[in-house]
């Protein structure tokens, strides 16, 4: 009789398993499986012709060409950016977007080997891991566009190639356009060091030079004659670094001087400093940026110099969606980690020794970490998704690019990032992307569901207003730093 009822229950679970179907198991994800060779192609071709932001000409072309070939009908030079694009397939809702960045760092140029060596000295490289970026995204879009055609299902999905996100802030400028109005659900992703939801809101953000203006005499014959540019900016920083004490501390200001002057026998007539001011409430953010406004004014009075500000960007801190990150989750669940072959894990055993690491860390790879709870910003960095968030109901989520244990924007995510190992990481992301969209293309409740979460978190009352003004987009703001 047991043996009976066993057989009996093991049936029904072997019967209701078959009943099942593997999320993985279909033609869209099949296709991702299939084109190793030619994302890995794309996201290599990025990598060695690394752009800074604004200038991304190749790097934007290519992902076009792509999606181009692919059926996807592209608008280009968008929001007054010569590199921003948007890419459409389907028609109907729900419409999903996918956020593509492709813009590098300067000094990061490196080789794909877990030692420094660089390719340029110098040079550009992709220590933030966008040459993955907005690949994973055209695949998935890819994937998804096959699914929709497949099954003759309404939707309409967007890749928007959004250019600068170090720094330039190309998304804020797309959605000051109202590029993303029509758009109901938007899905990021970011290269990582693991496999996780974003489950951070991170800082808002304004960037701002101050340039001050004095008179150029000789330092030596007759220095009361001249008013020095630059005894106003290193007065401005040093009131700026007094006031560092009585400012919340989740808050973040930071500077470089960009220009100092010519020679140190002339009185400099010119000075420039560029700062970052940080906080994880954008409200707070207003007031520290209206304080260091007027530390620079008391500088250059205290100096007889004068003092201009320009606001080169500006982004919102994220707002967080639960209904999509456990939808992520799920499906970040399903799809698994990156998991390294013998040439790929001696590459990372190189790197983690290389970086004093524990080699168990390498399981952060393999790993998808469970979802953790909101987590309220307590510092820490900057990112033009938000403003996208607070228009559009979004989610962000990691795959394992790079390394476990590897430092953001380094040398050493260059040379991961540019390996077989970004792009199994950027396939898995893309693997996301459609079982993603697939769920809220077939489950309008699903879409419902985020959508009324995101109206709610931000409120009846929100109206949005860009941090960065009515300013154009700084297009050469990597030609003068």
């Amino acid at each position: 009789m047991k043996n009976s009822l066993l057989f009996l229950f093991c049936f029904f679970i072997l019967s209701h398993a078959q009943g099942q179907k593997d999320p993985l198991d279909q033609p869209a994800i099949e296709y991702l499986n299939q084109s190793f060779s030619t994302y890995n192609q794309l996201q290599k071709s990025i990598w060695s012709q690394p752009e800074l932001g604004f200038l991304e000409e190749y790097s934007s072309g290519l992902l076009q060409e792509h999606l181009q070939e692919n059926g996807f009908d592209i608008e280009a030079g968008l929001a007054g950016m010569p590199t921003a694009f948007v890419a459409t397939y389907g028609s109907g809702e729900p419409v999903i977007g996918l956020l593509a960045e492709f813009d590098a760092l300067p000094g990061l140029s490196q080789d794909t080997v877990p030692y420094r060596k660089p390719l340029v000295d110098g040079g550009n490289g992709h220590g933030c891991g966008h040459n993955t970026f907005g690949v994973a995204a055209s695949a998935g879009a890819v994937a998804i566009k096959k699914w929709l055609e497949e099954n003759n299902h309404s939707g309409t999905i967007k890749v928007f190639g959004t250019p600068a996100e170090e720094g330039g802030g190309g998304k804020v400028y797309m959605v000051r356009e109202g590029l993303f109005d029509d758009v109901d659900i938007v899905l990021d992703w970011h290269p990582g060091a693991r496999n996780a939801v974003n489950v951070g809101t991170g800082t808002a953000i304004q960037m701002v030079d101050y340039t001050f203006h004095g008179i150029a005499a000789h330092a030596a014959g007759n220095p009361d004659k001249g008013r020095s540019a630059l005894d106003g900016v290193e007065a401005f920083n040093y009131m700026v670094n007094m006031l560092r004490e009585h400012v919340p501390i989740s808050s973040r200001i930071h500077y470089v001087i960009t220009d100092g002057g010519d020679a140190p026998n002339i009185v400099p007539h010119f000075a420039k400093v560029s700062y970052y001011i940080r906080s994880p409430d954008r409200e707070i953010l207003k007031d520290l940026k209206e304080w260091v406004d007027q530390a620079a004014e008391g500088a250059a009075l205290g100096t007889q110099t004068t003092v201009e500000s320009e606001i080169i960007s500006g982004f919102y801190e994220r707002l967080y969606n639960k209904t999509l990150a456990e939808v992520v989750q799920q499906n970040l669940e399903r799809v698994g980690g990156v998991i390294y072959n013998d040439r790929e894990k001696a590459f990372a055993q190189k790197m983690v020794q290389q970086l004093n690491r524990d080699p168990d860390i390498l399981s952060d790879a393999v790993e998808i970490k469970p979802l953790a709870e909101e987590k309220p910003s307590t510092g820490g960095g900057s990112s033009d998704v938000g403003d996208v968030s607070w228009v559009v109901p979004t989610v962000s989520f990691n795959t394992a690019t790079f390394v476990p244990g590897s430092p953001g924007h380094s040398w050493q995510n260059v040379a991961a990032g540019g390996t077989t190992i970004g792009t199994k990481a950027l396939l898995n992301t893309a693997k996301v992307f459609t079982l993603t969209a697939i769920e809220l293309f077939t489950n309008p409740e699903l879409t419902q569901a985020a959508i009324d979460e995101f109206e709610e978190r931000r409120g009846a009352d929100f109206e949005y207003v860009p941090l960065l003004g009515d300013r154009l987009p700084a297009l050469d703001y990597r030609l003068n730093p």
